[in-house]
């Protein structure tokens, strides 16, 4: 991923806003909080450029990834799917998800808010709690 293009572009873009990335000496996903949880915790948006995230689900939020530019593949609860610009997903409590893009620009609207507390990392054969 090329870092500095991409938070250029962002700030560009989203003058302003908070800009997060994910694990600075190696960068996989890039965050940029347009509306967050603090401003209303009913609802957050971001753009989210990603490579890859962590596998993780989220106890009480639900999500809908759309892909702004490039193509995401997102495997949720076992399953894959491959969106283009302009497609849509939702991802649901307790849905495991992962996803992965080339430098791909995605819309995640979040409710309620998103918050770190809400988005639980998982392994690979670790058994999602009944809620």
């Amino acid at each position: 991923m090329d870092v500095k293009k991409v938070i250029d572009e962002l700030k560009k873009k989203y003058p302003g806003k908070n800009i997060i990335i994910n694990t600075p000496e190696n960068p996989t996903e890039i965050v940029c909080e347009i509306e967050p949880g603090n401003i209303n915790p009913d609802r957050s948006i971001a753009i989210a450029i990603l490579d890859k995230n962590i596998k993780h689900y989220h106890r009480i939020a639900k999500e809908i990834y759309e892909v702004i530019k490039g193509e995401l593949e997102i495997s949720k609860a076992g399953r894959s799917y491959y969106l283009h610009e302009g497609e849509k997903i939702a991802i649901y409590p307790s849905e495991y998800h992962i996803a992965k893009g080339n430098e791909t620009w995605v819309k995640v609207t979040s409710t309620p808010a998103w918050n770190p507390e809400d988005q639980i990392p998982i392994e690979e054969r670790t058994e999602i709690p009944s809620i």
